[in-house]
């Protein structure tokens, strides 16, 4: 039996064992004509990544770093000084209710030559609600928020899904997604950056009212949270998630796949930091680089609930020569992990 990548990408959040560990993207990169998943949704809110910089669409600035093309909030200019001054200061951009959504939709297809025969789609749910606090605030200031007033940032976050809720409906209805993209960077790297109490008090609600629109049609969910947040997890599948991204090494990975079996995928697993060898960027051995990905994918492959998914910052020529070794090896090593007759061994 040969599967589509959609159909073997889908599969996993089943909780099904697919033909071959698939290679994701969050872009929907393609790689030797397989692309398991693609970003499709609608341009209402006047916001795409902010890849070069600019501004989002609650007006916070955003600026581009020239090496990794990464964008964050502009430093030390924010919007919000005082949470409980942002009905004062919070302006609601036009939502444009009369958005043709179904012509919008055709002409996406048609541009991104999407084949939803072959991709899942995946359509994003608009708003990060921790980020958003900071970008409005600055880190120091929205955790002290969180401390002080977490009534009033709840407020503050139930206000802007009331905005956006009528546009989630709109996207499920007119985009049919097979997958609904929820992004929040909610730890670090060694810790999350408040306590589960305030996660469920402030927060918890919020991702469930984002949730809700797929979750009553039975979109299965993929959240985006980068650092140590498996203290989240639990909750997470309750609200709807089905596959984590990038899952990164500080969790504990293999048991939270051994507890959650069948009801999360790990997508990623393969922390780019942890495993480039001595001497990045100018020197470094490609064998090294090649086994550092077979490991991971023998490390969290087995049973299935799993998906590949690791990327190394920069566009300098070293970071992009790297990049397309790590590409490689995913995708023929995860063909042949479960024994696929028909891959052979290549190298790029």
């Amino acid at each position: 039996m040969k599967l589509t990548p959609k159909e073997n990408y889908l599969m996993l959040g089943r909780g099904e064992m697919p033909e071959y560990v698939p290679f994701y993207t969050m872009m929907g990169t393609e790689y030797m004509g397989e692309a398991p998943v693609k970003s499709l949704s609608p341009m209402v809110f006047k916001q795409d990544h902010f890849r070069d910089g600019g501004y989002d669409m609650w007006g916070v600035r955003y600026v581009a770093d020239a090496n990794t093309g990464a964008t964050l909030p502009e430093p030390n200019h924010f919007l919000l000084e005082d949470i409980n001054d942002w009905e004062k200061v919070l302006k609601f951009p036009d939502r444009n209710d009369d958005f043709d959504y179904e012509m919008m939709y055709k002409k996406d297809l048609e541009e991104r030559k999407i084949d939803r025969n072959q991709s899942a789609t995946i359509a994003m749910a608009g708003l990060m609600p921790f980020q958003q606090l900071v970008a409005f605030m600055g880190f120091t200031e929205g955790l002290c928020a969180l401390a002080t007033d977490p009534d009033v940032v709840s407020d503050m976050l139930n206000a802007m899904v009331d905005w956006i809720e009528p546009v989630l409906y709109k996207t499920i209805e007119y985009y049919k997604p097979d997958l609904w993209y929820m992004l929040d960077d909610t730890a670090a790297k060694a810790t999350p950056f408040f306590s589960l109490e305030t996660y469920r008090e402030v927060f918890l609600p919020i991702y469930r009212r984002l949730a809700k629109p797929a979750t009553d049609r039975g979109i299965p969910i993929q959240f985006h949270n980068c650092g140590k947040c498996e203290i989240f997890v639990e909750d997470m599948i309750d609200f709807g998630v089905r596959y984590w991204d990038p899952a990164q090494e500080v969790n504990d990975l293999l048991g939270i796949k051994e507890k959650y079996k069948g009801k999360i995928v790990l997508c990623g697993s393969w922390d780019w930091d942890s495993h480039i060898p001595h001497g990045w960027p100018d020197h470094y051995d490609e064998e090294e680089l090649r086994e550092s990905v077979r490991h991971s994918i023998d490390k969290y492959s087995k049973d299935g609930g799993y998906a590949f998914a690791g990327g190394i910052p920069g566009r300098d020529e070293n970071t992009i020569r790297a990049m397309r070794i790590v590409r490689d090896e995913a995708h023929f090593y995860g063909h042949k992990i479960y024994g696929d007759p028909d891959y052979q061994y290549m190298k790029y």
